[in-house]
């Protein structure tokens, strides 16, 4: 089969699934599904690229299996319906709970379904150490994710945890990934990473009971965490001549995030964006800490430059690095990571371009433990031993890496610009001023 061709089927296998499963034809929805996840494991084995992409689709497969044995239970019995995702049967409830009747209604099953197709509920692999600084962010992160879940005998009385938390700062600083970091912590935790896109509909207000069915997940499934990224998209300042449904959005957004009338303990909202001044007051006041991920200061950036070094072949010292760090003040996380990301492709290049190169003594490229005598490597025409050559006529097993150099940082230095503007900075610092603290 084509790339991409047995992935696209498995993904059009599940949606007929889902579609069945909505109309209730759990027969053909039990066979779909268990079909689709055949087509799925063969994408990871010959065509997924990535751990991630790897864990995404495994994670995808989990849900569908579970789904599948909960519809094959269900025509095995003969039960009245199938238990739906996420619940215990009524066998183990023991008795009808007063939610039942919530979890009758066929609307709320089909907004819960829909959330849960666009709902990523993962664990990333991303440790508090990979996280360079930010002290203050991460231990309000624990004190407020961790620590409950881990002591839940302190937060009781007047002692409660963080219900919101904003994380606010310059694009790039590791918003995003400090919130990886707290899905892959929090072991116990459901992690929900949504989007403005996932709570948006075009039918007349569905957007708001998305938004409502969201919490309810989240209560269903507690303790968990629900991650908004770009939360502005979503929940910036009312106005008079903003569109009707974005506003019903915005005040169940509240209302939810309030828990008026409801049990919210056990659920965090943590919210990222890089325009915090233009959220909306009352939602504000709802993200109880607001921390400010500012740019890294010269020590995190130094970390930066050897966690995206990683084990590549490299030629620098700690002096080296220590000078990329003073010479990148602000510079992001991610203009970091693209500065280090050019100069790893500068030996590619060399070999792209090289019209020589020379016999040298180094780890095999198939096998670093065996030493080779006769790789080749690019070198300048004047070279002691240096033969005239293209890469294409290099054997690949033969071709022995040239090691990243002082001279290719510099080089990717001189070509990648911090994306950070000053006038961003100063509103930041303002709002930081303001509402913020430093995390």
């Amino acid at each position: 089969m084509a790339s991409g061709t047995t992935l696209q089927k498995a993904i059009d296998l599940v949606t007929r699934a889902t579609e069945e499963d909505k109309n209730k034809n759990y027969a053909e929805a039990l066979r779909l599904y268990e079909h689709a996840v055949e087509y799925f494991l063969h994408a990871i084995k010959y065509e997924a690229q990535g751990d991630k992409a790897k864990d995404s689709i495994r994670a995808k497969c989990l849900q569908y299996l579970d789904r599948a044995e909960k519809l094959k239970e269900y025509l095995k019995k003969g039960k009245k319906k199938p238990v739906a995702e996420g619940e215990n049967s009524k066998e183990d409830k023991g008795k009808k709970s007063d939610s039942d009747s919530d979890d009758e209604d066929p609307e709320k099953k089909k907004l819960q379904a829909k959330l849960e197709g666009a709902i990523v509920i993962e664990k990333p692999k991303v440790k508090w150490s990979d996280v360079a600084g930010l002290e203050a962010a991460k231990e309000a992160l624990k004190e407020a994710v961790i620590l409950p879940i881990k002591f839940p005998h302190l937060f009781t009385g007047k002692r409660i945890p963080w219900k919101g938390i904003l994380l606010f700062g310059p694009p790039g600083t590791g918003k995003s990934y400090l919130a990886k970091a707290v899905a892959t912590e929090a072991n116990n935790s459901t992690f929900f990473s949504v989007s403005s896109s996932d709570l948006m509909s075009k039918w007349l207000g569905e957007s708001e009971k998305l938004v409502k069915n969201l919490f309810d997940l989240a209560r269903q499934h507690k303790p968990s965490i629900i991650f908004i990224d770009e939360v502005d998209s979503m929940c910036s300042a009312r106005s008079d001549n903003e569109n009707d449904s974005v506003r019903r959005i915005k005040t169940e957004f509240l209302v939810q995030m309030q828990g008026v009338g409801h049990d919210n303990d056990g659920i965090l909202v943590l919210g990222a964006t890089n325009i915090p001044w233009v959220l909306d007051s009352a939602i504000r006041r709802r993200f109880e800490k607001r921390i400010y991920i500012p740019l890294p200061e010269q020590h995190a950036r130094l970390i930066m430059f050897k966690i995206h070094l990683g084990n590549t072949a490299h030629t620098l010292s700690e002096n080296d690095l220590k000078v990329l760090a003073s010479k990148t003040d602000g510079y992001s996380g991610a203009d970091i990571s693209i500065v280090v990301r050019d100069a790893l492709m500068e030996p590619v290049r060399k070999v792209q371009l090289a019209t020589h190169f020379k016999r040298v003594s180094g780890p095999s490229p198939l096998d670093p433990s065996v030493i080779c005598d006769d790789l080749l490597t690019p070198c300048s025409p004047g070279d002691p031993g240096a033969t005239e050559m293209t890469w294409v006529e290099v054997p690949g097993e033969k071709l022995y890496e040239p090691r990243v150099g002082m001279s290719d940082m510099l080089k990717s230095l001189s070509r990648t610009k911090p994306t950070v503007n000053d006038e961003d900075l100063t509103k930041l610092r303002k709002f930081t001023e303001d509402f913020g603290q430093e995390g």
